[in-house]
């Protein structure tokens, strides 16, 4: 129980920066329909673990539950399995969190259940963590030379910059106050481009949607048993209400 509650902290560590339902940017909707899509979780599981687990860890996650993502165990040991030696284990990063902190200022949390921490006016974690990973630009002002629109100042450096390429913020330009027509005030311009990434644009997005993705899928890899099972539960349930009250009916018809 600790270690579960230790997690959840860490995981709202991760998105404190995540303001943009109270006044930051608006988050862009996730494509819910990849968490059904085996295709894509696959290749977000691949990058998951060549992208996220160099620094973060998912705990909670056993190697050879990606078996109920048609997976073989000998493919997972062949493409997947880089920390550990055995499918069985968790997944855990070989970073020493110490070093970890030294590096960027705070240790990277576990990302066992970083896609439900968070969700607010901005829409689901998911959406958050999509929105999170496509905001990175270069920032030469800040220690890791990137910082993040959705998370401001973050610790994180840009991990999927060879994908994505770099890109600069474009000066800020001054419009009128909607409110008040004797202000002005300053306005978010977009980005520039510096250096192209081996990925175009739509291709990254998508990318990163596979991986929200498997986040998504991780945090609860039984959710889709569950709903298929609770659907069928239901509808037990419906059925018996039916005919449990014929049976009541029929029982009290001489009952005067």
């Amino acid at each position: 129980m600790k270690k579960i509650i230790l997690s959840l902290l860490m995981c709202l560590g991760f998105v404190a920066g995540a303001a943009a339902s109270e006044g930051g940017i608006q988050w862009d909707k996730f494509p819910q329909e990849k968490v059904s899509d085996v295709a894509s979780l696959q290749n977000g599981a691949k990058l998951f673990v060549n992208y996220c687990l160099n620094c973060h860890s998912a705990s909670f996650m056993r190697y050879n539950r990606m078996r109920d993502l048609d997976l073989s165990e000998d493919q997972i040991k062949k493409n997947l399995l880089f920390a550990t030696d055995r499918v069985g284990d968790v997944m855990k990063t070989s970073i020493d969190p110490k070093q970890a902190k030294d590096w960027f200022g705070t240790t990277p949390p576990d990302l066992s259940v970083i896609a439900r921490s968070r969700s607010g006016g901005g829409g689901t974690g998911a959406d958050y963590l999509y929105t999170y990973l496509r905001s990175y630009y270069r920032d030469s002002s800040k220690p890791t030379g990137w910082d993040n629109r959705a998370f401001p100042n973050v610790a994180m450096p840009h991990v999927l910059w060879e994908l994505q390429g770099q890109r600069e913020a474009l000066p800020e330009v001054e419009v009128k106050d909607p409110h008040n027509e004797g202000k002005t005030i300053h306005q978010w311009a977009g980005y520039g481009p510096l250096v192209g990434g081996t990925m175009k644009p739509g291709e990254f997005d998508s990318n990163v949607g596979d991986l929200v993705a498997y986040m998504v899928w991780m945090s609860e890899p039984a959710q889709a048993t569950r709903v298929r099972i609770g659907v069928w539960v239901l509808l037990f349930m419906g059925l018996f209400i039916v005919f449990a009250w014929r049976l009541n009916a029929v029982y009290w018809k001489e009952v005067k």
